[in-house]
């Protein structure tokens, strides 16, 4: 089994790696992490320097997490690529034709009440509708299985 992985070595894509772990500890598939750095929107210096430090920070923690797989006994990659998130996975999943892609779903803050749960699924369509999230995206295009981890809190 080959599982791809989006990996930004955020909260989210850490909750997805240990479910990964979890769900998968008995096959111990082959995981390819993608780690996609998004560019600045400025073309000055500095814009270069927050880029090449997004790059390394993100780099250490995707090749860690591969490292973290390869422990547990897991074969584990790392892809790397630049641009927008959404486009760049997708076009690594019709490139390289995993089995499962697996990514934690987006989330500002722990699920609440009743109400505010209502609130937040009504924001959250309007973000969806208008900008779109890389989940919502992905489940739309991907050709292969989408596993999509939920991120809120316990």
């Amino acid at each position: 089994m080959d599982i791809m992985l989006a990996y930004d070595h955020s909260r989210n894509s850490r909750i997805a790696l240990d479910a990964v772990k979890r769900l998968f500890a008995t096959e111990r598939p082959m995981v390819t992490l993608i780690s996609v750095i998004e560019e600045p929107g400025s073309n000055t210096s500095s814009g270069d320097e927050m880029f090449e430090a997004q790059y390394q920070e993100q780099k250490r923690g995707a090749e860690a997490a591969a490292a973290e797989l390869v422990a547990e006994g897991f074969q584990a990659k790392v892809l790397f690529a630049e641009g927008d998130a959404r486009k760049m996975i997708l076009r690594a999943t019709q490139e390289r034709q995993p089995d499962l892609l697996v990514l934690a779903r987006h989330s500002y803050k722990p699920d609440g009440n009743f109400i505010t749960r209502r609130l937040d699924a009504l924001v959250e369509e309007f973000d969806h509708m208008t900008f779109g999230s890389v989940s919502a995206f992905l489940a739309r295009r991907v050709q292969c299985p989408l596993l999509i981890v939920p991120t809120h809190a316990e």
